[in-house]
């Protein structure tokens, strides 16, 4: 694989359910400094959890890490003779068995799917403990191995999207939060139109006409009805290079509290068309193939599939760029601006790729010279 866009340390998203595992970094300084009402209750609910726990024997340390914009915070726990752990904080007293993300860790462990482990939690406390799994993404370690040694990651990442596919359906139940929820044609539309709203209109300043509006939300409806024409799937719902740690030489999932049905593209479309990392066709092709050997299809449905596959790649690459626009035009997050250009990139040959997309290439290229 190519080598990945770099995130710096105090701007990376940390996830409710990705806390414990993905790529964190110390923040500067002492809890002490800008301490509030908020950090002192914080800091005294930490402190009885350790001693409820045991884990605060022996003067263990406790580092603040990044967050993100949810209202959890996180610490690493760096005990004298034990295992490191991160803690996810809530506001307050929570209900652990309500938690998606303990619903869906319940699920992926059954599968077996790597996820970090619960260790411990205080519905009182509103605290979850945590495996702590590190600092190494799939993002960050793209950029420092071998390419056999990175082509053999992504065939793992691969396989696990067969896995969740196959073992989501053998473990199909409505006592797990997913089965309930999927991407149907409302919500992938929803998802363009989103792009609309928070990349054209919001970050680039486009001035949309009625007729406009119109014929994106035509060729909006088509794409979404295309996707969720198929029997749905179990899906990650955000499988892509951050979320994936390199834990022990095994990868875990992480951010997995979203998990939902949808089309069976969905995953394998989010991984090898991300955002965050370059993926050459020819690799792309080599691991598409490397997925339909495992499921054994047919040759038409492997024909079918790859078609299928870029049409989600190119309503997730939409979908991204409109997550990056509301980040950095609503939260005053710049960090995903470094990574438009890629997703650009990825929808402009999806675009061109397919004579089907040339009125919405047409219409979006008026406004995105990119496309052009």
């Amino acid at each position: 694989m190519a080598s990945a866009g770099r995130l710096s340390a105090n701007s990376r998203r940390v996830n409710a359910a990705s806390a414990s595992s993905r790529s964190l970094r110390s923040e500067r300084g002492s809890m002490t400094e800008r301490r509030t009402a908020g950090d002192d209750d914080v800091r005294a609910r930490i402190d009885r959890f350790l001693a409820d726990t045991g884990l605060g024997r022996g003067s263990a340390t406790v580092v603040p890490l990044t967050g993100d914009a949810s209202d959890r915070r996180y610490f690493r726990v760096l005990p004298r003779d034990a295992a490191s752990q991160v803690l996810a904080v809530h506001p307050g007293p929570m209900a652990f068995d309500t938690l998606p993300f303990v619903n869906v860790a319940r699920l992926l462990t059954a599968m077996p799917v790597p996820v970090p482990r619960i260790l411990a939690h205080s519905d009182a406390l509103g605290i979850i403990a945590l495996e702590d799994l590190g600092d190494v993404t799939l993002q960050a370690h793209v950029g420092t191995a071998s390419p056999e040694e990175h082509a053999a990651l992504y065939r793992q990442a691969v396989t696990l999207v067969n896995t969740i596919q196959r073992r989501g359906r053998e473990l199909a139940s409505a006592d797990y939060v997913p089965y309930g929820i999927a991407f149907d044609v409302e919500k992938l539309a929803w998802e363009l139109q989103f792009f609309t709203k928070h990349f054209l209109e919001a970050y680039r300043g486009a001035e949309l006409t009625d007729s406009v509006r119109t014929a994106l939300a035509r060729e909006y409806a088509s794409i979404a009805d295309d996707l969720a024409s198929g029997a749905p799937v179990l899906c990650h719902r955000d499988y892509h290079s951050r979320n994936l740690m390199l834990h022990e030489g095994r990868l875990h999932l992480i951010d997995f509290q979203d998990a939902r049905m949808g089309p069976d593209t969905y995953d394998l479309a989010s991984l090898l068309r991300d955002s965050y990392v370059d993926c050459d066709d020819q690799q792309v092709d080599g691991l598409v193939t490397f997925f339909l050997a495992q499921r054994a299809a047919p040759e038409a449905d492997d024909r079918d599939f790859r078609r299928r596959f870029d049409l989600m790649a190119l309503q997730r690459n939409l979908k991204a760029l409109g997550t990056f626009g509301f980040q950095t035009t609503s939260r005053g997050n710049t960090v995903y601006i470094q990574y438009i250009p890629r997703t650009l990139s990825y929808v402009r040959a999806n675009l061109t790729r397919h004579e089907r997309f040339g009125r919405l290439h047409e219409l979006l290229a008026e406004h995105l010279e990119e496309l052009r």
